[in-house]
């Protein structure tokens, strides 16, 4: 409850805290999932007109508080994590104007309400938010100088663009401390402690699949990764991604084994061609990593499982940096060991009979050809899968959800759908035939930005193919899907390219924010121990390490202190550049016991010092001189006048006791 000595708003005062706060509310809101931000701007404008004429009754806001709260953990689930501790409060910081009334209260308001744009931080630091949250905290800064001049019952009636300019420059006055410590204070290679995990998983790579399961997938247009190649670049028929292998099916769900990541990786001949690049992935709160088919060697720290999957010591919650080298295989694990071909021919009994049935049939024909060679009769098994797609099948994202033989009913009955149907269909069609196969997941194809000459890969483009297993050759990549449908695979075409708001005519801004973005990604996001280590490389200091790192910023602290006491002290000065040399030479006079006193004229002041100090004649004149331009009216031209008053302010600087 309010305290009553606390004074009551006035309604402009009271419109501008409401303001501030729905500033310092908007750019948590645009971080969360759209359905529970929905939900919390209508309680805050449901809030907002229940209390604007008059208080909410207590019980009601008991009510509403614990309708709000119980609503926003049931959309998130009551799962703990990033999300709901956001959205609660954003939605607790909605139903505070219901109670906003006083000048206690509305600080608690604003006090608390400057917790959101730090909040927005933990789901996205992204230039956007950062501007949005910059002109929140200073709505509510300039909203706090209000309420303190209303309290105080000294109210200003100031326009508000002159106390944000007030408000930005106290801010001004402590940026040459902050630049200082981002960038030479020393940084952790980890954290110091852990951010929690999300509550709400993203879209994204995951190690495991289910057919039908990606549809929120396709539909995300955000960006998965950016690439930069020094050296050649692949075609775009070359460009997958690979991700998570999935090895084991229970008749619905792919998974991967986990126990695999520990064996050390398979041997592979690498081909001709080696790529090399780095590439900056977006969050994703995962450990696995995504490299171009296939990495020749891992980053350091980073563990490369049997199938090639690469995985992070940490969850990649913040952009990440990956120098990678990649090289299509010429020989990939020729010699599969037993366990490894029974995983990867295993299938669950009772499950695809028809496609089980039109497998073996194929193997039949095919060993019973004397024509094919016993070496190759497994790859045209593979081919006669691969003309069946092509001759019999579409793409197409609108599938209908499939029963218990969800192969057989892709195979047969359906005959369309998209990749996880296509790659998950043919390594089971593929194990029926007697050919070790897995799923291998990731992304294919890309954007390459004209403006920025990087590649982009959206979370849209996540893919599905198959692996086979070959006789001589090992595992062999084989994309059904592209088979019926490579405009969707390699999408480097113009029709496919992303674009601003979904329109192609936009296409231009998109690049121009994306480049942006990239920019701020690089320039702030990026800048991590490793970088600030090699700050001064240009200057010749190849490596600052913590010791130099310490000393640098506690010269740069100090350079930046002296600075804000300078830019402090000139803001505090007199403006009047008349008055501050009449007050600079009392203030000499002052060293010798001859100060003017705030109450004493100039002339009087002029006749006490004279009396004491006989030598100082010449400071009646200027006193004189200095009352009549403060207090007689002023004649002459303009220019007259400015000379006449740099003349003064030139003889009160020179004069000496």
């Amino acid at each position: 409850m309010p305290r009553a000595d606390s004074p009551l708003l006035d309604r402009s005062t009271r419109a501008w805290t409401l303001a501030a706060g729905a500033a310092c509310l908007l750019p948590l809101l645009l971080q969360l999932p759209g359905r529970i931000a929905l939900g919390i701007a209508l309680a805050a404008l449901s809030t907002g007109a229940l209390s604007w004429r008059r208080p909410v009754p207590t019980p009601l806001r008991l009510l509403l508080a614990l309708t709000v709260i119980g609503a926003t953990l049931a959309a998130t689930g009551f799962r703990v994590g990033r999300e709901t501790a956001c959205a609660l409060l954003a939605a607790m910081l909605a139903i505070k104007p219901s109670e906003t009334w006083r000048v206690r209260d509305a600080r608690s308001l604003l006090g608390f309400g400057l917790f959101a744009p730090f909040a927005t931080f933990l789901l996205d630091q992204g230039p956007v938010s950062l501007l949005l949250a910059l002109a929140g905290v200073s709505l509510a800064l300039t909203a706090l100088q209000r309420l303190a001049e209303l309290e105080s019952g000294e109210l200003r009636p100031l326009p508000p663009w002159r106390r944000l300019v007030a408000v930005w420059r106290l801010a001004a006055i402590g940026l040459p401390l902050a630049l200082a410590a981002f960038w030479l204070f020393p940084r952790l290679a980890a954290p110091l402690w852990g951010v929690p995990e999300r509550a709400l998983a993203r879209t994204g790579l995951s190690d495991r699949m289910s057919p039908g399961d990606w549809i929120d997938l396709m539909a995300d247009d955000t960006v998965a990764l950016r690439a930069d190649f020094f050296g050649p670049m692949p075609a775009p028929e070359q460009m997958y991604w690979r991700g998570p292998v999935l090895w084991n099916f229970d008749g619905r769900t792919w998974t991967q084994p986990q126990w695999l990541r520990g064996v050390p990786a398979a041997p592979v001949r690498s081909g001709n061609t080696r790529w090399d690049y780095q590439i900056e992935l977006e969050p994703t709160d995962r450990r696995q990593l995504v490299a171009l088919d296939l990495p020749v060697s891992p980053p350091e720290g980073v563990l490369r499982s049997l199938d090639y999957g690469l995985y992070s010591p940490r969850p990649l919650s913040s952009l990440t940096r990956w120098r990678l080298q990649s090289s299509p295989p010429a020989q990939f694990e020729p010699q599969l060991a037993r366990t490894l071909r029974w995983i990867a021919l295993d299938l669950p009994p009772g499950y695809n009979p028809r496609t089980v049935a039109l497998a073996r049939q194929w193997r039949a024909e095919v060993d019973a050809d004397p024509r094919i060679p016993a070496a190759e009769k497994d790859a045209a098994i593979v081919q006669r899968a691969l003309q069946m797609v092509r001759a019999d099948f579409a793409y197409t994202l609108d599938t209908p959800l499939l029963g218990r033989h969800s192969v057989d009913e892709f195979l047969f009955d359906v005959k369309a759908g998209y990749c996880e149907h296509f790659s998950s269909s043919f390594v089971v069609l593929m194990r029926a035939a007697g050919i070790p196969a897995r799923v291998v997941t990731g992304y294919a194809g890309g954007y390459r930005n004209p403006i920025g000459g990087y590649w982009l890969v959206l979370r849209s483009d996540a893919h599905a193919w198959a692996e086979a297993w070959l006789p001589t050759r090992g595992w062999v990549r084989v994309d059904p899907t592209a088979a019926v449908a490579p405009e969707r695979i390699y999408d480097t075409i113009e029709d496919r390219a992303p674009a601003f708001g979904g329109l192609q005519a936009m296409r231009p801004v998109w690049n121009a924010s994306d480049w942006l973005r990239r920019g701020w990604n690089d320039f702030v996001l990026g800048f991590d121990a490793a970088r600030q280590r090699t700050l001064l490389q240009p200057l010749g200091v190849d490596d600052l390490d913590g010791s130099r790192l310490a000393q640098l910023f506690s010269v740069a602290a100090v350079l930046a202190l002296a600075i804000m006491l300078w830019l402090a002290a000139r803001q505090a000065r007199e403006r009047d550049q008349l008055l501050r040399a009449w007050h600079r030479l009392g203030q000499r006079y002052a060293r010798l016991g001859l100060g003017r006193a705030p109450h004493e004229p100039a002339g009087d002041w002029a006749r006490r010092v004279l009396a004491a100090r006989p030598q100082a004649a010449d400071l009646a004149a200027l006193s004189a001189r200095f009352s009549d331009w403060r207090y007689a009216d002023g004649r002459g031209t303009r220019n007259d006048a400015r000379a006449r008053v740099h003349q003064l302010v030139r003889d009160l600087r020179r004069h000496r006791p």
